[in-house]
């Protein structure tokens, strides 16, 4: 499956007292570029939630740090699905420095999908497409 590549620019209010990206904002990012991931792919999150009220909870995040990015840097976040099922899907990610395409960081999350009452459900095949599933 083929990723898709977003690009953030650092705001100053992302760096933390040493003048770099705080690690928090990474995963903030990671959620930028699952978001125009499935945008890419033709489906928005608020499709999947307005049309099939399903919700995809994360249950699982991590975040290996590399390089430290800092204010004003362009940073480019490749991102793709590892693994996806009619239960959930995991994503991948690759930050670089948006210049010299340094790794920064690369982290992944795993997701849940919920029905509207929050209880684990299938993604309608309708959309099992954007995801790759077969």
């Amino acid at each position: 499956m083929s990723a898709h590549t977003a690009r953030v620019r650092v705001r100053y209010a992302e760096t933390d007292q040493m003048g770099v990206v705080y690690h928090a904002n990474y995963i903030v990012w990671m959620e930028v570029g699952r978001v125009e991931l499935c945008r890419a792919r033709g489906i928005a999150y608020k499709d999947i939630e307005q049309r099939a009220g399903i919700r995809l909870a994360v249950i699982e995040a991590s975040c290996r740090y590399v390089a430290p990015a800092r204010y004003d840097d362009e940073v480019d976040i490749e991102t793709s699905i590892v693994k996806a099922t009619p239960r959930g899907v995991e994503f991948g990610y690759i930050m670089r420095h948006g210049t010299s395409g340094q790794l920064l960081a690369e982290g992944r999350t795993r997701h849940l999908f919920l029905g509207h009452d929050l209880r684990p459900t299938k993604l309608p095949p309708a959309f099992h497409g954007q995801f790759a599933i077969a």
